[in-house]
């Protein structure tokens, strides 16, 4: 019987992951966590064999996002983290990877394949959701691991951007114009393969870049 770790800060999310885990009779959730705090406090409880793990979980002492990744890949080398996440796209799988994860299910994804990323992960390999491997393909991306690089003054503008300040605040306070900023601003979300101000945002908090 494969032990599972499961955290998110909704309750009701908890309760239908750990339905899905536990249908094949061949998992048990034997821990759970409402954030970053309270996971590492689990798992320094709790043996598991498995963790899966919201990573936008705001809140308490310890950092969520990628910092959260990578400090339970330095403490807990040995459990395999599959990351589920309503932002699904190629910077958040890529990073991810990057980062320690060994699987990455989209919350909006079938409920089979959760079972299918404990599966592959216990087997030693990683998994990602269907649509981020469709992502990948249109993305034209052959190493999935590969975390996306923005230049200093991409990242400059996502973090600005991210923290509340206009497109037009931000060339003000940097010097310089509308139009370069809005291009570094398009260039930064196509590296990271990002649609949508609010992945671009939620990147950046994930990344650090804004508490």
């Amino acid at each position: 019987m494969l032990r599972v770790i499961i955290a998110d800060d909704h309750p009701i999310v908890r309760v239908g992951q750990r339905v899905v885990i536990e249908a094949n009779g061949k998992c048990k959730v034997v821990g759970e966590a409402d954030g970053p705090d309270q996971l590492l406090g689990v798992l320094s409880t709790t043996a598991c064999d498995v963790l899966v793990t919201d990573f936008a979980m705001p809140g308490g002492q310890q950092a969520d996002g990628y910092s959260l990744l990578s400090l339970l890949r330095r403490q807990y080398p040995n459990v395999p983290v599959i990351l589920v996440t309503m932002f699904a796209n190629v910077a958040t799988l890529r990073a991810s990877f990057a980062h320690g994860a060994k699987a990455v299910v989209a919350k909006s994804a079938s409920a089979k394949e959760l079972p299918l990323a404990i599966k592959a992960v216990c087997a030693g390999q990683t998994f990602a959701s269907e649509c981020l491997r469709v992502q990948l393909v249109e993305a034209g991306t052959g190493n999935q691991s590969h975390e996306p690089q923005l230049s200093g003054k991409e990242s400059e503008v996502v973090r600005m951007l991210a923290s509340g300040m206009t497109v037009s605040q931000i060339a003000a306070k940097v010097h310089r114009s509308i139009s370069t900023i809005s291009k570094q601003k398009s260039t930064a979300m196509q590296r990271l393969s990002i649609s949508t101000d609010v992945e671009l945002f939620a990147y950046a908090r994930a990344s650090g870049m804004v508490p």
